[in-house]
């Protein structure tokens, strides 16, 4: 097969395809009317989020066998359109669940101990101990909202704290444990003390969490969101952490994303996104919970893996 590289990846990716006997063609430079005017030449196109691949785009390329996504999030795929046209669409999110869930769990931790304010204040000087007094993760109930490799990863992790943990996952059933209990969303609403999302971006995940979702909740609660920014509704949880429904947050993703993840247009910041900022309430990181060394060299053999399957 001639494949496609349009993002950067580990070289053990293009490596492990060129010794099976494929042709590796690593166009990273190249700009999106570029990848489009020469799609038709592939036979398998390699993507991280430089590209949307739409429904136009992908008629054009004709010779295409498969589509795959070096991560895990498929949204910026055509994923029904290009089955229906009998093309293969390949993630990664095995490469990267030990990564998202070490990364989710520190934020947690993090955030209930104030250890990044407490670290900026020892560095100018302020020794606040009362100030900074923590929260113990021990004895609250964890409610995880999807089960897939990043939610039963996260879950995994957590079994050490002597946490109560619940899962809700509409797709699957039958899959609690000795350390985790499968409920229903009325039980997680009732329950649950930190809530972390774990979904996939999709029409129905699109704004979850907003005002009304988050007033459901029994408690006052944390949320993590380590899944896609648009699953959260940034202006409603501003709303909520002011009113004290919301306690914390840990936030990886962030609606305002740029297509490529690396920039937010800093000329045009939406209003939500200074106050997130602004909050001592929130710890933030940039899209960054799966990015490990460890996980980019697991992202390339699974796909290599699942590319030579075919």
């Amino acid at each position: 097969m001639k494949i496609l590289f349009v993002d950067s990846n580990h070289p053990l990716l293009h490596e492990t395809l060129i010794n099976a006997g494929h042709s590796c063609d690593l166009n990273y430079h190249w700009s999106s009317n570029e990848i489009i005017d020469h799609i038709h030449l592939y036979d398998g196109i390699v993507i991280r989020s430089k590209i949307k691949l739409t429904k136009d785009i992908i008629d054009k390329g004709v010779k295409l066998r498969f589509i795959a996504r070096a991560g895990a999030g498929m949204e910026n795929i055509d994923t029904e359109y290009a089955k229906s046209k009998g093309i293969a669409c390949i993630h990664a999110p095995e490469g990267n669940k030990d990564a998202v869930a070490e990364h989710t769990l520190g934020m947690l931790l993090s955030l209930f101990n104030n250890l990044c304010r407490a670290n900026n204040e020892v560095r100018k000087g302020k020794w606040i101990r009362e100030g900074n007094r923590g929260i113990e993760l021990m004895n609250k109930t964890v409610g995880i909202i999807g089960y897939g490799n990043m939610g039963s990863a996260f879950a995994q992790r957590l079994k050490g704290f002597g946490v109560n943990i619940l899962v809700y996952d509409k797709y699957k059933k039958g899959f609690g444990n000795e350390y985790i209990k499968e409920v229903s969303m009325e039980k997680l609403f009732a329950e649950t003390d930190v809530l972390s999302l774990h979904t996939p971006l999709t029409e129905e995940t699109s704004y979850l969490i907003n005002d009304r979702f988050i007033n459901k909740f029994h408690k006052n609660i944390y949320i993590i969101n380590t899944a896609r920014g648009k699953c959260l509704n940034t202006a409603d949880l501003i709303k909520n952490l002011n009113s004290g429904k919301v306690l914390g947050a840990c936030i990886d993703v962030l609606e305002f994303e740029a297509v490529s993840f690396e920039n937010i247009d800093s000329e045009n910041t939406p209003q939500a996104f200074k106050e997130l900022i602004e909050s001592d309430k929130v710890l933030l990181s940039p899209h960054i919970a799966g990015w490990t060394h460890e996980s980019n060299e697991k992202i390339a053999r699974v796909l290599a893996e699942k590319i030579l399957a075919l």
